[in-house]
């Protein structure tokens, strides 16, 4: 388990969270989330508490709509996804909807989420269940605050889950972390979490707003055009389709790219006036 201690980019400024008066409602049903964008930072917050950030269908469809204009906007670097308290992310789909609603809205929402051509992070402020965990996984990142627990309990509802979730399970957490989350429904602990690779980090309370703080800076530092590409690369090593001639294409288009020589020409200046 790890607190922040030294970073090579510290936050000089609470660039997260949004602060509740300068969020919006997503959409204007009832518990919709609330969002923010600020200078290329979009922040999604559910926004359920008593219910536990549970997700409901009007969320699913407002979610998925805001994610295809944040695709479509050049400007955005980051997205990070959190929740309401310091006890819960989300429980996941509501169980109402499961037994009237239940459709491929979810999995379309969330296979979006993760084409998503800008670093996404989720923000576990509590532990996640459900259908919340294929949310956190469909992001780059997930930075867990200590204490935090997850479960999926498809297998105890008699559901077979959908293929993209499943497909998630396996590329991000191997077969066997897979079964034992998918055919168990066992609860699993913080650092079982972190081990199988579902966390990212594990971060202390005191200290979890600096950390996400520091990674929207350090993102910030990058540049925008070489995080989409190496990306979508990445997703489709994990999905076996790796394309290496698509890849080294891409290699060589940033070699002779405007942005690499900027940056490095600026990194050689800074080394000469020392």
């Amino acid at each position: 388990m790890s607190a922040p201690t030294d970073s090579p980019h510290p936050a000089t400024a609470p660039i997260w969270p949004a602060s509740p008066a300068d969020e919006i409602a997503l959409a204007p049903h009832p518990g919709a989330p609330r969002i923010r964008i600020h200078e290329g930072i979009a922040q999604l917050r559910l926004d359920r508490l008593a219910e536990h950030n549970r997700l409901d269908p009007a969320d699913i469809d407002a979610m998925t709509l805001w994610f295809a204009q944040l695709a479509a906007d050049p400007t955005i670097r980051a997205l990070v996804i959190t929740g309401t308290g310091e006890r819960t992310f989300s429980s996941g789909y509501t169980l109402d909807a499961i037994l009237s609603e239940l459709d491929d809205r979810l999995e379309r929402m969330l296979d979006a989420l993760e084409a998503l051509p800008f670093v996404t992070i989720a923000a576990l402020n509590g532990s996640v269940y459900g259908g919340a965990t294929d949310l956190a996984l469909a992001c780059d990142l997930r930075i867990g605050m200590a204490g935090c627990r997850m479960f999926m309990p498809a297998a105890r509802f008699g559901l077979h889950y959908y293929a993209g979730g499943m497909r998630r399970y396996v590329s991000r957490l191997g077969l066997s972390a897979a079964k034992k989350l998918f055919l168990t429904a066992m609860t699993m602990e913080c650092d079982e979490m972190l081990r199988i690779g579902f966390l990212t980090e594990v971060v202390a309370a005191e200290h979890f707003a600096t950390r996400i703080g520091e990674y929207l800076v350090a993102v910030g530092q990058t540049e925008a055009s070489a995080v989409r590409s190496m990306k979508r690369q990445l997703n489709h090593i994990a999905e076996g389709r790796f394309d290496e001639l698509t890849m080294r294409a891409a290699n060589r288009a940033s070699m002779t790219s405007p942005q690499l020589r900027e940056r490095l020409t600026r990194q050689l200046a800074g080394r000469k006036s020392r």
